[in-house]
C-alpha cells in the first residue's frame, strides 16, 4: 500500500510544513539570551536607556507567543484557500509566507530592528496555521484507510524532527553564537524550496478532485499513482458512496457545522483533544527548555546538550507511534499518553520542589521531562490531527479543521505568553496545572472516544450516531434540507457522465 508517490508526497509535504512548525517551536530557545541582548541594545540605542527587566520579559514572551497569533490567522483563512486552490497547491503557495518570514527574521540583526523579528514570527505563524490544516487534510485524503493512521503520524514525526533540528542547529558549535543566531531563522528557506521543487509534480488529492472538482478522470489517475495499481474501482466507488450518502458536496460553513446536531460530539472531541494537545504543557517545555533546566540546577554549559536529548527522545517516540498506531489504535495511544503525562508531571513537581535537599533530584527532573515528551509523542503529539481528518465527511472537513486550528493556536498563544508568569507565580508547582489538564483530557477521551482504526469515514460517523442521538439518514438530511437529491438522481447523473466518456466502465 505504500507506493512511491505516496511516500514522496507525505515526506515532501511534511518537510515543508509540519517540520517548519516544529522547527519554529524550538528555534527561539537556544539564542534567547542573545536575542534579549539584541533587544536591550536596540532599545538603548533608540531611547538612551536600558529596557527594564519586566518590559524585556514581556517583549520576549510576545516574540515567542506571537507565532501562535499568526497561526490563528492561518487557520482561519485556510478554508477558502483549500477550497479554491486544492490541498496540494495550498501547501505549495504557502511557502511564500515561509520565505518572507525567513528573510525578515534573518535580517533583523543587520537592520537593527527587533520589530522585523516579531513580524517574521507572525508571518511564520500564518504559514504554520495553514500547513497544519492543509497537510493532515491532504494526507488523510490520499491514503488508504488501512494506513491512514500511520500516514497521519508523519505530521507528528516531522514536527519532532523539526524541533530536534532546531536544537541541533542551536548548539554553540553551529549557529548558537551571538554573531550567528540570524542563520537559525534563515535556514527556514531550505525546506520551503525543496517542497516548491518536488510537490508540484505529485497529484492533487483524489477525493478533492472527485467530490469538489467533479473531475473523475484526474481523480482516477491520482488514485492510481498514490495506490500504485491500475484498478482503483473500489476506491472510486467508496468515495462515490460517501457522495451519495451526503446527497451533494456543498462545503459546510463553520456556523452550519456547529449547528449540526449529528456532529456535536465529534466537534466537542476535536476541541478537547486540540485544547489538551496545546495546554498539556509540551509547548512550555519546547519554548523554555533551557530556562526549565537552569531552574532544575543543571550546569549552564551542559544545558544545550541535555536539551538535545529531548529532541531525540520525542523523534524516536513519534516514529514508534507511527509504527504501532495501526495495531494498537488511536484510542489507547491517546488516553495512555495523557495518563502517563499526568503521572510524570506530578513526579516532576515533587522533584523540583525537593531538588535542594537531595543531590540527585535534578537528574530525576531530566528523566521526568524526557518521559513527559515521550508520552506526548507516542499519542497526543499527532493523533488529534488524524482524528480531525477522520471524524468528518468531505464537505465538513475544511470547517472542522478551521475550528480545530482556532482552538490549537489560541491555546498555543496562551501557553507561550503566560507560562513565564505562571512559573514566576507558582514556582515549582506550575506543572500541576498541566497535570490537571492531562488528567481531564484522558478522562473525557476514556468515556467518549471510539476507536477509528481501519474504519471508513462512513463507519466512523455511525460510531457517533448513537451518542448524537440521530440516525445517519437524519444526519445527512439535516446537513442540506434545501438541496436534497435522491440517490437515483445522483446515480443517474454519474451514469450519464460515464456515458459521456469521463471515466471507464471498469471504474463504475
Amino acid at each position: 500500500n505504500w507506493s512511491g508517490s505516496l511516500i514522496v508526497a507525505s515526506l515532501t509535504g511534511a518537510f515543508g510544513s509540519s517540520f517548519l512548525y516544529g522547527y519554529n517551536l524550538s528555534v527561539v530557545n537556544a539564542p534567547a539570551g542573545y536575542i534579549k541582548k539584541f533587544y536591550n541594545e536596540t532599545w538603548e540605542r533608540r531611547y538612551g536607556f536600558s529596557v527594564d527587566e519586566g518590559t524585556l520579559t514581556l517583549l520576549w514572551s510576545i516574540t515567542v507567543s506571537i507565532f501562535a497569533i499568526g497561526g490563528l490567522v492561518g487557520a482561519i483563512i485556510v478554508t477558502p484557500i483549500v477550497k479554491f486552490f486544492g490541498r496540494k497547491c495550498t501547501l505549495v503557495l504557502n511557502n511564500v509566507f515561509a520565505v518572507a518570514a525567513a528573510l525578515l527574521m534573518s535580517l533583523s540583526l543587520l537592520a537593527g530592528s527587533f520589530e522585523m523579528l516579531i513580524l517574521g514570527r507572525i508571518i511564520m505563524g500564518v504559514d504554520a496555521g495553514i500547513s497544519l490544516s492543509a497537510l493532515p487534510m491532504y494526507l488523510s485524503e490520499i491514503s488508504p484507510k488501512e494506513i491512514r493512521g500511520s500516514l497521519g503520524q508523519v505530521t507528528a514525526i516531522f514536527i519532532c524532527i523539526g524541533v530536534f533540528t532546531g536544537q541541533v542547529l542551536g548548539l554553540p558549535e553551529i549557529f548558537g553564537q551571538e554573531s550567528r543566531w540570524p542563520f537559525l531563522f534563515g535556514a527556514i528557506i531550505v525546506p520551503s524550496l525543496i517542497q516548491v521543487v518536488i510537490l508540484p509534480f505529485l497529484p492533487e488529492s483524489p477525493r478533492y478532485l472527485l467530490l469538489e472538482k467533479h473531475d473523475t478522470s484526474k481523480a482516477e489517475k491520482a488514485f492510481q499513482r498514490f495506490l500504485g495499481k491500475d484498478d482503483v474501482s473500489r476506491e472510486i466507488e467508496e468515495v462515490l458512496a460517501e457522495s451519495r450518502v451526503q446527497r451533494n458536496t456543498k462545503l459546510v460553513s463553520i456556523t452550519e457545522l456547529l449547528r449540526t446536531r449529528a456532529v456535536r460530539w465529534q466537534i466537542t472531541t476535536v476541541v478537547v483533544t486540540m485544547g489538551c494537545y496545546q495546554l498539556c504543557g509540551l509547548n512550555a517545555i519546547w519554548y523554555y527548555t533551557n530556562n526549565i533546566f537552569s531552574e532544575s540546577g543543571i550546569n549552564h554549559e551542559t544545558i544545550p546538550y541535555v536539551t538535545l536529548s529531548t529532541g531525540a527522545v520525542e523523534t524516536l517516540a513519534a516514529v514508534f507511534s507511527g509504527l504501532v498506531i495501526e495495531r494498537l489504535g488511536r484510542r489507547p495511544l491517546l488516553i495512555g499518553g495523557f495518563g502517563l503525562m499526568t503521572v510524570f508531571f506530578a513526579v516532576l513537581t515533587v522533584s523540583l520542589t525537593l531538588q535542594n535537599t537531595v543531590h540527585w533530584l535534578p537528574y530525576l527532573s531530566i528523566v521526568c521531562i524526557l518521559a513527559i515528551i515521550a508520552s506526548f509523542c507516542i499519542g497526543p503529539g499527532g493523533i488529534p490531527f488524524v482524528l480531525t481528518g477522520e471524524f468528518f465527511q468531505q464537505s465538513q472537513r475544511p470547517a472542522a479543521f478551521m475550528i480545530a486550528g482556532t482552538v490549537n493556536w489560541l491555546s498555543n498563544f496562551a501557553v507561550g505568553l503566560l507560562f513565564p508568569f505562571i512559573q514566576a507565580g507558582l514556582q515549582t508547582y506550575c506543572f500541576l496545572v498541566f497535570a490537571g489538564i492531562c488528567f481531564a483530557g484522558a478522562t473525557y477521551l476514556f468515556f467518549v472516544l471510539p476507536e477509528t482504526k481501519n474504519k471508513t469515514f462512513h463507519e466512523i460517523s455511525q460510531a457517533f450516531a448513537k451518542r448524537n442521538k440521530v440516525t445517519l439518514e437524519m444526519q445527512e438530511m439535516n446537513h442540506y434540507p434545501e438541496e436534497r437529491k435522491s440517490s437515483e438522481e445522483q446515480e443517474s447523473n454519474f451514469t450519464s457522465s460515464v456515458d459521456n466518456g469521463e471515466t471507464r466502465k471498469g471504474t463504475v
